[in-house]
């Protein structure tokens, strides 16, 4: 399963793709963290790594050599990319949970994100997920990788929605672009909830807007904590809550499968 995580910025992408990841580890699965956020640079550490990947940009000989050297031999050329295929430095790897980023913007005039939408896109389709394993994606903040088609070649899609009124239209519209390409499992978590009043408010903005709900995570003073200093917390009321999360989806999906 390819899980792609999106929302607004600073609704907390990063962090619900770091619990995700290691509830998911924890459960048994080997888990594959795709970092395809071009503007946040911490993700690597908060998911336990000492330094990021090499992004997966640089096979390709950077931005301006994508379209000439993404058929030249390497991994990304090939058609179908399983994750023991992808070699250090560019895969990071640590007690079955593993990194890769697809690119960075390093500089000012370096232009736009564009050709690392395409690379994301093109690794994702041909990416081969073996059973007990699991994509997540971070996705870059907004919906602007909808244009590139990047959800094109994942299978699920988690918005993540905090209570500003603003985090709740750019889900709307996430969703509403995802069921445009047909990806039938869209849910929505909510993110950062300071009382059950809010959490209930917010899910019925959501569901007047045929937005399924599978979860809210409260605020968790241990995540601002660990944030400090770039981490998230390994206990915890998030920690407790993204479990429940997780189970919900894997339970829903699997009976798709079964079906």
């Amino acid at each position: 399963m390819k899980i792609s995580v999106c929302g607004k910025g600073g609704s907390g992408k990063s962090t619900i793709v770091t619990l995700l990841a290691n509830e998911a580890r924890a459960s048994g699965y080997e888990v594959l963290v795709v970092d395809a956020d071009e503007s946040n640079s911490g993700l690597f550490r908060m998911l336990g790594f000492d330094q990021p990947p090499t992004p997966l940009m640089e096979l390709v000989g950077g931005k301006k050599s994508l379209k000439q050297n993404m058929n030249q031999p390497n991994v990304l050329a090939e058609n179908t990319i399983w994750t023991e295929n992808i070699l250090p430095p560019y895969l990071l790897k640590q007690d079955g949970l593993m990194l890769v980023s697809i690119g960075k913007i390093l500089q000012a005039l370096e232009g736009c994100a564009c050709p690392m939408g395409v690379l994301n896109r093109e690794f994702l389709k041909k990416l081969t997920l073996k059973a007990k394993e699991l994509a997540i994606v971070d996705m870059e903040a907004g919906v602007e990788h909808f244009g590139r088609g990047v959800e094109t070649s994942i299978d699920s899609v988690i918005i993540v929605v905090e209570p500003p009124f603003e985090s709740v239209e750019v889900g709307e519209k996430i969703h509403s672009l995802a069921a445009g390409i047909g990806i039938e499992n869209v849910w929505a978590i909510l993110n950062k909830i300071p009382s059950e009043e809010i959490a209930r408010r917010l899910a019925e903005e959501l569901i007047k807007r045929d937005m399924d709900v599978i979860g809210h995570i409260h605020f968790d003073a241990e995540v601002f904590k660990s944030s400090v200093e770039g981490g998230v917390p390994g206990k915890g009321r998030a920690v407790e809550e993204i479990r429940e999360v997780l189970g919900t989806i894997l339970s829903r999906v699997g009976r798709q499968s079964s079906a």
